[in-house]
């Protein structure tokens, strides 16, 4: 029957005491205090413990701090990149400046490789029986532990909230205690404390074929990315994040012949471990080519980056330049293969799909690549990415856009009214479209008038109109 102490309203433990009809006192343990037992130490101060979060713990001094790599104990304010390796399962960890991605064996996911294939969770409960290893969000945020002091002091307390606390513990583990349709965990962003369901694979589910630099399965997918989180705003477009373009390829070139270095000139994109595509415009014959996979930075080697030379480079056999427009501005590359491979398949290198319908004019896409060209020093040395619009081949052609120099072969794309356009990528990278998780490439990066002017948006040249020919360049090798 309810009372003023049923459901007990002492925290911490505290015992209830009634006081008459409508008061309660609460007897609080040491060192609670407070009319609800809400008020004790301080245990986890600001600063406390660095770059890691502060937990709670039942024993002196009744906190722990939990690091954040690659940051170390006991008080996360030192760091070391990969050392120790914080890669479960023979993971690799490859070091990105001050931060580290770990490359995962077959069948291991998650930021640590610790996410087995067999970590799902039944149907049949929601999930109220998973006690696998996934730790972090739908959308890669990672999962507070369940004792986190920050839970606790935004009011919510896990261990006595929840009826069931099975599986809850000291960890950061997704669980779903309250019988949600599938297992959670708590999150924060700043000063405000979350949810959100996790993504472990619930049991009976397909298995999504995973691939790794070792894997014989290799491309046998594409237009699937895996980025990384985090996104941060720069210049018009958006600071690309790992894994999010690895299609993306920088097409580097030196005279034939020559020992100097290799240098950037024009995007291109993977379609195949072997293939690639980019503009007719930035094939020279006297060029020495290569293309870097996987990379984000241009003029930096990093462990998670693929450098193949280019075997054979196929410009279309009507390219044409004008005055006023490029023609047929499409090529394709045949990379070098060794020990039979090519480009290897990783969270940082597919193939995008070549697309089998046309999009419908307004389809947001995404433009990317440095923004450098041969000519040009400025740009960006990191990738950007960037959305632009499909425009309508009437606005294109009118006469106050481009006119008679649009032909079926090409398309814009960008904002009529200015702003973001291909100035944000390079001369052969690629315009992406997105369908049903799927990214196809649409457009390969051609001309356009100067950049982001009102009325004269990127051009593209339109990869559709070219399957045919695509397929008669690879298929014949």
């Amino acid at each position: 029957m309810p009372s003023q102490c049923n459901p007990n309203p002492c925290l911490n433990d505290g015992v209830c005491e009634e006081k008459g009809k409508r008061r309660f006192k609460c007897d609080c343990p040491k060192p609670f205090k407070g009319k609800k037992c809400q008020k004790g130490p301080k245990r986890c101060k600001r600063g406390t413990c660095g770059r890691g979060e502060c937990v709670l713990t039942s024993k002196p001094p009744f906190y722990a701090c939990k690091c954040k790599q690659p940051f170390l104990p006991p008080d996360c304010k030192s760091l070391r990149v990969c050392q120790p390796n914080p890669c479960k399962n023979g993971g690799l960890c490859v070091k990105d400046g001050m931060d580290f991605d770990c490359l995962c064996p077959e069948g291991f996911s998650g930021r640590f490789c610790n996410v087995g294939p067999d970590d799902c969770y039944k149907l049949k409960d929601d999930g109220e029986s998973y006690r696998g290893n996934v730790s972090e969000t739908d959308y890669g945020e990672e999962c507070l532990y369940w004792n986190s002091h920050f839970i606790l002091e935004k009011g919510s307390d896990p261990f006595n909230d929840f009826e069931d606390d099975d599986g809850l513990g000291p960890h950061n583990f997704c669980r779903n205690p309250d019988g949600d349709t599938q297992p959670w965990c708590f999150i924060r962003r700043g000063r405000v404390l979350l949810w959100d369901h996790c993504a472990p694979k619930p049991s009976g589910a397909p298995r999504q074929p995973t691939a790794s630099p070792t894997s014989d399965k290799q491309f046998t997918t594409c237009g699937k990315p895996q980025p990384k989180k985090a996104i941060t705003r720069i210049y018009g477009g958006l600071k690309a994040v790992p894994g999010a373009q690895p299609w993306q390829l920088s097409l580097q070139v030196r005279p034939k012949g020559s020992s100097q270095a290799y240098r950037h000139i024009c995007g291109a994109v993977l379609i195949d471990s072997c293939w690639a595509l980019t503009a007719g415009h930035c094939i020279d014959p006297k060029d020495q080519m290569q293309v870097v996979a996987g990379s984000l930075t241009l003029g930096k080697d990093v462990p998670i980056g693929q450098t193949i030379i280019v075997e054979k480079a196929t410009r279309h056999e009507n390219y044409k330049e004008t005055s006023t427009a490029v023609y047929n501005d499409i090529a394709v590359l045949k990379l070098k293969a060794t020990d039979g491979r090519c480009a290897r398949e990783s969270q940082f290198v597919k193939a995008a799909c070549l697309p089998d319908s046309p999009f419908p004019d307004g389809t947001e896409c995404t433009i990317s690549g440095w923004g450098a060209t041969e000519d040009s020093d400025y740009g960006s040395n990191h990738l950007l990415d960037a959305q632009v619009l499909l425009i309508s081949q009437e606005s294109c052609s009118s006469s106050k856009v481009y006119g008679s120099a649009i032909d079926n072969t090409m398309f814009c794309a960008g904002y009529l009214q200015g702003g973001v356009d291909s100035c944000q990528g390079d001369s052969g990278g690629p315009l992406t479209c997105n369908k049903e998780s799927s990214h196809f490439i649409y457009g390969i990066v051609s001309w356009g008038d100067q950049c982001g002017l009102k009325n004269k948006p990127g051009v593209y040249a339109r990869v559709s109109h070219y399957l045919d020919w695509i397929k008669s360049k690879t298929q014949a090798a």
